[in-house]
């Protein structure tokens, strides 16, 4: 395949950026997205060009950091993938490919297609954990959680953070990420102690943080590479609700 690609080169944060074009010709069918950014680098290094500087880590859909707007989709056009799994054989021999870092204040761009995503970080530092004694690994599985519990707690820690729900959301709400991060705690036993604080303090650092707020268009679920599920929103409210008109921890959990 000969593909063209239309890719946002930024030199850094608040500084001007544009597209550029490139080509990248005898491309594989079954080459990943990043495998042909590879091959595009490589040639742009040997002509002495400034490569395209992109996320990247496991390539194995796990980390999140593959954040690319592609063709005005985040992780591109297929569903429930990240771009490191997105394969050449998506699109068509001589389409142009229009590539953008994720668009949000609270994503500032570092560096053409890379964005700062440490406001993730800062929500999980505000309440995303358990500080409580939950005792050793053989403790844990002596509390009974029901199966279809464990199951949804599961399927909200499936969340990697990429903040896809962010870029699709016309708010740049990151309501999904936080509330999946607070269902995983929140339906497990270990993670009721805290509840109150929690809820509280990470929807408080998510305003700080310049997100906007959720308008319940189900944009982000549609994005989500790990389909999660705005569901896990619902609860969010109802646990955010609880603990600003319960007295205490308590009195919260009953």
């Amino acid at each position: 395949m000969n593909i063209k690609l239309k890719i946002w080169r930024q030199a850094g944060e608040n500084k001007p950026g544009k597209f550029e074009s490139y080509e990248v010709n005898d491309v594989s069918v079954d080459m990943s997205f990043l495998e042909m950014l590879d091959v595009l680098n490589e040639n742009e290094l040997k002509k002495g060009n400034d490569p395209i500087h992109f996320d990247h880590d496991c390539r194995e859909g796990i980390c999140g950091m593959c954040s690319l707007y592609i063709n005005g989709k985040p992780h591109g056009p297929k569903h429930g993938i990240t771009t490191c799994q997105l394969h050449m054989r998506t699109f068509n021999d001589g389409e142009t490919i229009v590539v953008e870092p994720w668009r949000a204040s609270a994503f500032p761009v570092l560096k053409d297609l890379v964005v700062d995503r440490t406001s993730f970080d800062r929500i999980m530092q505000a309440g995303g954990y358990v500080t409580v004694s939950t005792g050793g690994v053989p403790d844990a599985n002596e509390i009974a959680i029901p199966k279809t519990v464990a199951d949804e707690a599961m399927d909200a820690a499936q969340c990697i953070g990429c903040g896809a729900c962010v870029a699709a959301c016309k708010n740049a709400s990151a309501m999904l990420f936080t509330s999946a991060k607070v269902s995983q705690l929140a339906l497990l036993p270990q993670g009721g102690a805290e509840r109150k604080r929690r809820a509280l303090a990470m929807v408080e650092q998510h305003d700080a943080e310049g997100f906007g707020a959720c308008t319940n268009t189900g944009a982000c679920e549609a994005v989500c590479p790990k389909e999660i599920s705005i569901t896990h929103i619902a609860r969010l409210n109802r646990e955010f609700t609880r603990a600003s008109f319960s007295g205490n921890e308590t009195d919260y959990q009953n």
